[in-house]
């Protein structure tokens, strides 16, 4: 399974979105650090979801983060999010 399918996959377990999109990114950080031939390493998530309800910027993005897992966001090099209900 591909990361972007790997981060969907998780990202809709754990919040059940009404919308979800995630784009890898990497292309356009080409010669930039943490750029990987091939791509998934620069990633950009635009999620609204009913369980952020009432949640800081920062608890949503240190949610998002739990769900992902240290696992796959220790193989990604950024990540950048878009959250909202």
């Amino acid at each position: 399974m591909t990361r972007t399918a790997e981060i969907e996959t998780r990202l809709r377990e754990a919040f059940e979105p009404t919308d979800l999109q995630v784009i890898d990114d990497s292309e356009s950080h080409r010669g930039h650090a943490g750029f990987q031939e091939g791509g998934e390493s620069h990633f950009h998530v635009v999620m609204r979801a009913p369980a952020f309800e009432g949640q800081s910027r920062i608890a949503r993005h240190r949610a998002v983060h739990k769900a992902i897992g240290p696992d796959l966001m220790g193989a990604i090099h950024a990540l950048s999010l878009d959250l909202g209900t």
